[in-house]
């Protein structure tokens, strides 16, 4: 079942609050919590009376959920231990403070799984990485997966793949052997982007991936040309001033170039690409059928150096 805590806090005000749960709970309590205690030696940021009183917020939800609907274990992050605890010891007392025997309840936790700089994953983090496709797409969870730095990756494939102990030993070793091959990279972002998303959408990732440097970027659908491209600068000109445009104006127009002198070094020295393909005409002029998708080009100076250019309609 799915739900909202408000449905039971909506008619309590703070009185009530406060006499049935508050009363339960001694600040010496709270403050010997994990949780608390590491937010309070936290001089830069503190802890707010809002955070504080969150642990009794949790601790009813978890007695509500236990008067009716017989829930009996609560589960999270190694974070939540101390709200969890606090639920078990609320749901003890209200049954001793009515003369009742207080039925068993638990609680589970296990390690929080975190960044290269220790920060976890999560909604309220920066970077969050969702499982649904309209908040990050296949194209983007798979990439978020297979730039995986070496130290992190063996982690993730023992916590979120059913691979074998040995399969995973043999990445393990390949980081050391072969790491330029980023093996173990590639099976965690194909393992985890197939249970999420399904073997279709991890195939088009695929292709997307390997379409940023191919020929075959002009064949990807205009919405995953924009996924590809979502970090990289963009410049958006009129469609109308696309036949008038030459390779030199629009190299100075991204700023890919910082003049036309600058840009037909580049030309001549192989430097330039159009949807990849390299450009070596100073005097090139663009036509409808360069664009991707009727809107789009991209341009590229050296390997790594991508801007996406939108021609909009008139």
């Amino acid at each position: 079942m799915l739900l909202d805590n408000y449905s039971w806090f909506k008619e309590m005000n703070m009185i009530q609050f406060l006499r049935d749960v508050g009363k339960h709970f001694t600040v010496n309590y709270m403050v010997a919590k994990e949780s608390v205690r590491a937010r309070l030696e936290d001089r830069e940021h503190g802890l707010s009376y809002t955070e504080f009183t969150y642990m009794l917020l949790q601790a009813y939800d978890f007695y509500i959920l236990n008067q009716k609907h017989g829930c009996n274990v609560q589960m999270g992050g190694a974070d939540q231990w101390g709200n969890i605890t606090a639920g078990n010891e609320l749901i003890r007392r209200m049954h001793a403070q009515r003369g009742e025997e207080s039925q068993q309840v638990f609680g589970l936790t296990w390690p929080l799984v975190t960044k290269a700089d220790g920060t976890k994953f999560g909604k309220t983090e920066s970077g969050a990485v969702w499982l649904t496709s309209d908040r990050t797409s296949p194209y983007q969870f798979f990439q978020f997966l297979i730039r995986t730095s070496d130290e992190e990756v063996i982690k993730l494939l023992k916590y979120f793949t059913f691979l074998s102990v040995e399969q995973i030993q043999e990445l393990e070793q390949s980081l050391k052997t072969t790491p330029e091959k980023r093996l173990a990279q590639a099976a965690l972002a194909r393992e985890l982007t197939v249970l999420v998303h399904g073997e279709l959408e991890y195939q088009k990732a695929v292709k997307a991936s390997e379409a940023l440097f191919s020929h075959e970027i002009g064949q990807l659908d205009a919405q995953t040309l924009l996924e590809v491209f979502a970090d990289a600068p963009s410049t958006v000109c009129q469609g109308s001033d696309l036949s008038q445009m030459t390779l030199l104006d629009l190299l100075v127009r991204t700023g890919l170039c910082s003049s036309k002198g600058e840009a037909k070094k580049d030309i001549q020295g192989g430097g330039i690409y159009m949807n990849n393909l390299r450009m070596s005409d100073i005097a090139f002029k663009f036509s409808s059928e360069h664009l991707i998708g009727g809107q789009y080009l991209v341009l590229r100076k050296g390997k790594k150096n991508h801007h996406l250019v939108v021609f909009q309609a008139a």
